[in-house]
């Protein structure tokens, strides 16, 4: 009988906690631990008369309650030119911090990523996932509240190498800071009831880059929808636009398709 009680939180917990799982941004909180997750991602990026597409590969383990370790690959096709491989970038957060509540919880977490890119980078905007080579680092909180998630974001971004150099002879820095702002609602199941029931989250995050010791910038809004299956198999559905800028960047307005299938107790502890 403990073990079903036990059962049924956890899944009431995974439940409680799907609107942390946003489109473009990771929360505070962590995938479980010894869990292995696989995420694929498609984007189509609108410039004008034509259009360019980028994919990505994402495998994030869950190393601990409090690590997580991503490693990710992105491949396409972009501005006319012929269809490969991109950048490659790893990526680990740790989880520093937790005060939970019956209905509610906050977390704080680090984080720090590096990629490396074959991309020769043609806008001002920093990309550090498939257009520029380089690091960044950066802290993110993140609020839970019955069915509404908020989370927010403040990174330091800077790119090397080839990459550097491409930004310089452009006119711009080769350092950033990224922020952002995101919220996540949980539409349904009204009542958890089980575990077949379906998740229906709906997001909205607000996307920003400046450029330190200049006027560029430029703030993004991203709305979005997401299923879960069985809190195993998710899908996201996002469209992505500008409200501000004053930087070059590869598209205004993009689309993004995306799946992740998530395998628990993937490995001996």
């Amino acid at each position: 009988m403990k073990k079903i009680i036990f059962f049924l939180l956890l899944l009431a917990g995974s439940f409680a906690k799907a609107q942390e799982l946003f489109v473009y941004t990771e929360p505070a909180s962590n995938m479980p631990a010894k869990s292995v997750a696989i995420k694929q991602s498609a984007k189509l990026f609108d410039q004008g008369t034509t259009s360019s597409t980028r994919h990505a590969t994402e495998i994030m383990l869950g190393a601990s309650k409090n690590l997580m370790i991503h490693g990710a690959a992105t491949y396409g096709a972009l501005n006319n030119t012929p269809f490969g491989l991109e950048s490659i970038r790893a990526y680990g957060k740790y989880r520093f911090f937790s005060a939970d509540g019956m209905y509610s919880h906050f977390r704080m977490a680090a984080f720090a990523e590096i990629a490396h890119s074959n991309t020769k980078p043609m806008y001002q905007e920093i990309n550090l996932q498939g257009d520029h080579a380089g690091m960044q680092a950066g802290i993110v909180f993140t609020q839970l509240l019955h069915k509404l998630a908020v989370s927010s974001t403040v990174s330091y971004a800077a790119i090397n190498g080839n990459s550097k150099a491409h930004q310089l002879a452009m006119g711009n820095r080769a350092e950033a800071l990224n922020y952002s702002l995101s919220f996540g609602h949980l539409i349904l199941p009204k009542k958890y009831t089980s575990y077949d029931q379906t998740n229906f989250n709906i997001y909205a995050e607000f996307l920003g880059q400046a450029i330190p010791g200049t006027r560029k910038s430029y703030l993004d809004f991203a709305p979005s929808i997401q299923l879960i299956f069985k809190s195993k198999l998710k899908f996201n559905l996002a469209y992505r636009f500008n409200l501000q800028s004053s930087m070059t960047r590869m598209a205004q307005t993009s689309w993004m398709l995306g799946g992740e299938w998530l395998f628990l107790n993937a490995f001996k502890k």
